[in-house]
């Protein structure tokens, strides 16, 4: 939600030629300043973003691409955390497979 910020405008001589309001707004996102935290953090670390591409973004990419999992087909939260618990535990139990192969994980399961 937007927030807006009134500001008195009296004395400025030109301001009938910019705007016929007694005011300006000034719009800012109620949670813009922990945006701002993020960029400052950014600017702070511009390599953070690239680890993160590398450990993060792998895992949702494969899911969207080799899972066919674009878009939830559950409506509302509660479901849609439901089937997303789901699709991740089908991509840790293969990515597991594909580290220690069935073998390896039926053995780390009866241990």
């Amino acid at each position: 939600m937007a927030t807006a910020r009134l500001v008195r405008a009296a004395g400025c001589g030109l301001r009938p030629s910019c705007t016929s309001k007694s005011y300006r707004g000034v719009t800012r996102l109620e949670n813009e300043a922990v945006l701002d935290r993020m960029a400052t953090r950014l600017e702070a670390r511009p390599d953070i973003l690239n680890l993160r591409r590398e450990s993060v973004e792998h895992p949702f990419g494969t899911i969207k691409q080799w899972m066919n999992q674009g878009a939830f087909l559950m409506r509302r939260l509660e479901n849609v955390r439901g089937e997303f618990s789901l699709t991740a535990l089908a991509y840790n139990i293969k990515r597991a497979i594909t580290l220690v192969g069935v073998p390896g994980l039926i053995a780390a399961v009866k241990a």
